[in-house]
């Protein structure tokens, strides 16, 4: 990953999120830089500590062991992501929904919640009643949001780093960044294809972009990335790159693409974001809006 930025920078990393987010602060003194780097990470983790599904007193965690149909008061960072993960499920018909972690603890990809009633196979994204600072489940679920937490993060310490006056920079949580600065920024795809001489790069603005693919999971082990509708992996052997302005939709419209392939192409219009969709055999297809 390369930039037009100042040539000063603080760079820090930290085990977050199941994997390493790094922060990139550029031209500014080190003392200041590492203040905003601090606040960036304080966000980061109060989103791990929210949002967790292996955390026992997340709000995940404390929804999965609530009584059926008790409010429960969350706070307003996790209503807003499951706001978002909602506006999701509707537009996608479904193919994107955090109910989905009842079928990812059956596969093992998820470890069982403690305390928590086994969810009702026929729950869906609609059994979730959101309130202004409270949720409410209608039907035994368990949700995972895998899928976009970890791009709301990236947002949330993006707007950290901005407040204390950062304005070159990168935060960088497993693949899934956003940029602070016009750029041009280049980033490097990992296609994780045989073909290590052709690394394929996408060159952006003061974007996002976010990448997932089945090809990085252990040999035998399970797809993670589901298309929720059906409750079946999604096949194929493909990867998605989207780019969008906020990561937190880049990381999940990842999810739809996979699933979707170009019928995704409206919802990524909605949400003023582009996709590059590769085929097994490196084949790349764009869908989508051009973003400039």
């Amino acid at each position: 990953m390369t930039s037009s930025c100042p040539s000063s920078r603080v760079e820090r990393a930290r085990p977050l999120l199941g994997t390493t987010v790094k922060v990139l602060v550029q031209g500014m003194d080190a003392p200041r830089a590492h203040a905003a780097i601090d606040k960036a990470f304080a966000q980061v983790e109060r989103v791990h500590a929210l949002m967790s599904f292996h955390e026992p007193a997340s709000d995940l965690s404390r929804l999965h062991r609530a009584p059926l149909g008790e409010r429960v008061t969350v706070d307003a960072m996790t209503v807003e992501v499951l706001e978002e993960a909602r506006q999701l499920a509707e537009m996608s018909g479904g193919v994107f929904d955090i109910t989905i972690g009842g079928q990812l603890v059956r596969d093992g990809l998820l470890p069982s919640p403690q305390g928590a009633c086994p969810p009702d196979p026929s729950a869906y994204w609609k059994d979730i009643e959101l309130l202004e600072t409270q949720v409410c489940l209608h039907r035994p679920l368990w949700m995972d949001l895998g899928g976009i937490a970890k791009g709301y993060a990236v947002d949330c310490a993006v707007h950290a780093l901005k407040e204390h006056g950062v304005t070159h920079g990168v935060v960088n949580a497993g693949g899934d960044l956003r940029f602070i600065g016009t750029g041009p920024h280049q980033v490097a795809i990992d296609t994780m294809l045989p073909d290590r001489a052709n690394i394929p790069a996408l060159e952006v603005g003061e974007v996002a972009v976010a990448t997932s693919t089945p090809r990085a999971r252990a040999a035998h082990a399970a797809i993670p990335h589901r298309d929720a509708l059906h409750r079946l992996p999604v096949g194929g052997d493909l990867l998605a790159t989207v780019v969008a302005p906020r990561c937190v939709h880049a990381d999940a419209l990842t999810k739809v693409v996979l699933a979707l392939g170009t019928q995704s192409d409206a919802m990524l219009r909605h949400y003023d974001a582009e996709a590059y969709l590769q085929s097994p055999a490196g084949e790349w297809t764009c869908i989508g809006q051009v973003i400039s």
